[in-house]
């Protein structure tokens, strides 16, 4: 007697930890293998597409990690049914029912991520624009599932919720590279349209001659003439340069090298 409970234990026991849990868990690493892949080639391959010039949809982080997320949570979803037997459509609905309490008390994240869904899905904001919200400006780096980090003209990383951003009046300033510097000249009777024009060929070719050196120039630079005062002919120099943290130093060189030049 002893011996058949002996033999029908060592069956039940190798029925359960031989075939089912040895088995299933052998499945279940080759499915978490096989989704860390595919999350791993989705999210290169979204983020490939996103930096595209022809793409519509900013490259915000954002969309790749929630598209990451909805692959991994279909891979733990299909582990569990179909490796462990548990039935993930009553997990579900016991989540969702204690989802109520739990979302109660994230309020904040919850607020922060619908924010950053609105203001990326509806190109509100997208990395590389220069905006202002609630007294602090820079370029957007990036936009997470919490929050938009901008750069300012220091160089600071300036964090801002999400949720502020869509509920606080947002400014989208020039773009970051582009340098506009006023300037003045004196007016005397003689002054003619020729004279002007070979007043702002020089004032262009000193510009060049001067930012070059700080920051190779993509565009301009240009001379208007805006103005004419009792002091003399008002205008500006407006031109982009290459590196946008080189604005301020470029400003500079422009103005020292106009001074030497109008003074």
């Amino acid at each position: 007697m002893s011996d058949i409970s002996t033999v029908s234990e060592s069956l039940l026991e190798q029925k359960l930890f031989g075939t089912i849990q040895i088995g299933d868990l052998i499945w279940a690493v080759i499915l978490a293998a096989a989704t860390l892949i595919l999350a791993r080639l989705a999210t290169k391959a979204l983020r490939h597409l996103l930096n595209r010039d022809a793409n519509s949809l900013p490259s915000a982080s954002i969309i790749v990690n929630i598209v990451r997320a909805a692959i991994l949570i279909a891979g733990c979803s299909i582990i569990l049914d179909s490796c462990f037997g548990v039935n993930t459509n009553s997990l579900v609905a016991a989540l969702g029912v204690g989802g109520i309490a739990v979302s109660l008390g994230f309020q904040d994240t919850l607020s922060n991520l619908i924010g950053g869904l609105q203001v990326t899905f509806m190109g509100i904001v997208s990395p590389g624009d220069n905006i202002e919200v609630g007294g602090n400006s820079g370029v957007v780096q990036d936009i997470t599932w919490r929050h938009t980090t901008i750069q300012d003209s220091l160089g600071q990383t300036v964090v801002i919720p999400n949720s502020i951003i869509s509920k606080t009046a947002l400014v989208h300033l020039l773009p970051a590279n582009r340098v506009s510097v006023p300037f003045s000249v004196a007016r005397y009777p003689q002054d003619t349209t020729s004279d002007l024009d070979e007043l702002a060929a020089k004032i262009i070719a000193t510009t060049k001659q001067a930012v070059t050196q700080v920051s190779p120039i993509v565009e301009g630079p240009k001379v208007l003439f805006i103005e004419i005062s009792e002091l003399g002919i008002k205008g500006k120099v407006i031109f982009k340069v290459e590196d946008a943290n080189a604005t301020f130093t470029a400003a500079d060189a422009t103005v020292r090298a106009i001074a030497t030049l109008v003074g």
